[in-house]
């Protein structure tokens, strides 16, 4: 591992930790540390042992370590495998298999003895399971030991299966998932009901056992569980929290996955900024006014000298001269992100005494109207997570375009597309032939034959949410004709193994060179538990470095705005414009909401949170603007927030 990102401990911290620009930066410094004691062990004769991991985590560190065996030579003859866990039960040739996972991603592509590699078996007779575990302790006794084991973590802090309430003692075993870990799995199974309650895994100690222990984390989505493995007391709750005993553990975390640290979230905690190569720049001032008037549950206006000094910011009052001026400052950084024009206002229009249009930036703050475009992961991604802006900037006489970059067919139950379905052939309107076809397409979808016709369903499927889409639009005044489908090719592949790539490019870059939108409005929640907000978002970064690298003219006078909705909210100092809307705005949203009928009641895919879409919402926009209000700033009923991007930033960013 790189000295240079092994970070320096501080008292928070319990545990090595690296961190890296990006996942697949850290991935190459875990693969060559990887290779490194293979090349050692083949030098010395003697056999190497890993420990390997599943799911989207170390697909790059797999990548990796190919790309060193194929144009490097890391050869893999002497190694055995042990892989942590596998559901239960499961065949090895289903895909949702972490054997057909390791072997698509890994196994295949080097030069393993398949007899060297071993995971759990999930075919294995109930009665014959506690024996097949013992045994799989005794296989890695008998191959000496693993002497480094990779790990994940899931969002319930989990390092394989070893789920909250796992012993620090327990060996491989038999578990039952926790129903969070299963809602993240259900992308992969079709919705909670097909998702296995349980699986094989290797134990606490198993896994503490190993001579070398790296974990890896990526995205925004595992800070807080990162926070608490890392610098939380070890508990049983936390089970990653236990590397923190040993001693040759490393957190490796890309920037993302790391950004709930102290050293990163409150680094004025550990020290003077200026000790630690930091700067009381505007984000980070904004950013620890905001904690201390939350600390403090004071409006900003109200902190005082003492509540700066007891709190540890003295540095930060003293750089503004007195806790008044430093409350200033605070202050008008978040009064500046409010606006009821989001799209700018009407110079024709405009009357003396109107406030000012912030924060929007020359040259597109003088443009009127502007031409938007709103990207749309899912369907119903726009109206959920910036509904009321959409209808605002609508009203205010912008051209408005929506784009739906993926079908979202795979959230259609097989329940509702059967009601569509049975309704059309029931009609009367489909010619005789058609009508038998829906007559067996219906029998599948109620089980009573075999589904042989997928990727028609499918179809199906995706035609009921993009009408769904063009109602909900209506609904915010958006005529069909500005909306766009995409369909983007990534999204045809199982779940587990989307990739974007050129071709999906492609698309966006089309879309956005024909429209050259003055205002891009695209999803920043990257944790939703389809990784498609992700996947989408990658798109647009390699899009945008695509359309600067070509020095395109509109992109340079264009307006960049993340969003985010029904998966995460954007902390309050990383907001950069703030929308308030009216109770009447509110219940427009809902009503376009609503018209996503298939994701209402019973949507497959709700994540952690068991709110409909809507309540989340309503609640989360209202918590907002409660949030306004108690830093002293205006009362509102609800707002929605967004944050800024530069294009360079789509090129740079670790948050991808």
């Amino acid at each position: 591992m790189s000295p240079s990102h092994l970070l320096e401990r501080n008292h928070f911290e319990h545990a090595p930790v690296a961190v890296f620009t990006g996942s697949l930066e850290a991935s190459r410094m875990v693969a060559a540390e990887i290779a490194t004691l293979m090349r050692a062990r083949a030098r010395e004769g003697r056999p190497c042992v890993l420990g390997l991991a599943t799911g989207s985590t170390p697909v790059s560190l797999y990548a990796e370590l190919v790309r060193l065996h194929r144009e490097e030579g890391l050869s893999f003859a002497g190694v055995t495998t042990f892989n942590l866990d596998e559901y239960y039960p499961m065949e090895p040739e289903q895909p949702q298999s972490y054997h057909r996972f390791m072997r698509t991603h890994f196994f295949d592509k080097v030069d393993l003895d398949p007899a060297c590699t071993h995971l759990p078996s999930g075919t294995v007779p109930k009665p014959g399971v506690d024996a097949h575990c013992t045994a799989y302790e005794e296989a890695i006794q008998a191959a000496g030991g693993i002497d480094l084991q990779i790990l994940g973590i899931g969002r319930t802090g989990h390092i394989g299966f070893n789920e909250p309430s796992s012993p620090r003692h327990s060996l491989t075993r038999l578990v039952t998932l926790d129903p969070l870990t299963r809602r993240d799995a259900a992308a992969d199974f079709g919705g909670d009901q097909a998702t296995p309650r349980h699986a094989l895994t290797m134990g606490v100690r198993s896994i503490l056992n190993a001579r070398r222990v790296i974990l890896m984390a990526w995205g925004q989505h595992k800070a807080d569980i990162v926070r608490q493995a890392v610098e939380g007391e070890v508990s049983s709750r936390v089970t990653a929290s236990f590397l923190q005993e040993h001693a040759n553990a490393l957190y490796v975390l890309d920037a993302a996955a790391a950004g709930s640290l102290t050293r990163y979230r409150t680094p004025w905690l550990i020290g003077p900024l200026a000790e630690l190569g930091l700067a009381w720049d505007e984000r980070m001032t904004r950013r620890a006014i905001l904690w201390l008037s939350q600390l403090r549950q004071k409006p900003i206006l109200k902190l005082t000298d003492d509540d700066y000094n007891e709190a540890g910011l003295q540095d930060l009052s003293r750089t503004h001269g007195s806790a008044y001026e430093a409350n200033l400052v605070g202050f008008y950084q978040m009064q500046h992100t409010i606006t009821g024009w989001p799209g700018g206002r009407d110079p024709d229009r405009a009357k003396p005494g109107d406030a000012p249009v912030r924060p929007l930036r020359a040259p597109s703050a003088t443009v009127f109207p502007k031409r938007v475009l709103v990207l749309s992961p899912h369907p119903d991604d726009d109206v959920i997570s910036m509904g009321g802006t959409l209808c605002r900037l609508v009203d205010q006489g912008h051209e408005v375009h929506i784009a739906y970059e993926v079908s979202g067919a795979g959230a259609v139950s097989d329940e509702a597309a059967w009601r569509v379905l049975a309704f059309v052939r029931d009609s009367g309107l489909a010619e005789t032939a058609n009508a038998a076809r829906l007559d067996q397409l219906c029998q599948a979808l109620s089980g009573v034959t075999p589904v042989e016709a997928a990727p028609e369903l499918l179809r199906w499927k995706g035609l009921i949410r993009r009408h769904e889409a063009i109602s909900a639009a209506r609904v915010c005044g958006v005529p069909e004709s500005r909306l766009h489908f995409l369909n983007l090719p990534f999204y045809a592949a199982e779940a587990r193994r989307r990739r974007y790539g050129p071709a999906d490019v492609a698309v966006l870059s089309a879309l956005l060179e024909q429209l050259q939108p003055h205002l891009l409005y695209a999803a920043g929640d990257l944790d939703d538990p389809h990784g498609t907000h992700r996947l989408c978002l990658q798109v647009l970064r390699d899009a945008i470095a695509q359309a600067a690298d070509k020095k395109t003219a509109w992109l340079a006078a264009a307006e960049l705005w993340l969003y985010r909705g029904a998966w995460a909210e954007w902390p309050l100092d990383e907001i950069d414009l703030a929308v308030p809307l009216s109770p009447q705005e509110v219940l427009r949203r809902r009503r376009a909401i609503f018209r996503h009928e298939t994701q209402k009641d019973q949507a497959l895919f709700l994540g952690e949170d068991r709110r409909e879409f809507w309540q989340r919402t309503e609640d989360r926009s209202r918590r907002l603007a409660q949030a306004y209000n108690s830093l002293g700033l205006a009362e509102y009923e609800a707002v929605e927030a967004f944050r800024r991007y530069a294009p360079g930033d789509f090129v740079r960013t670790a948050a991808f």
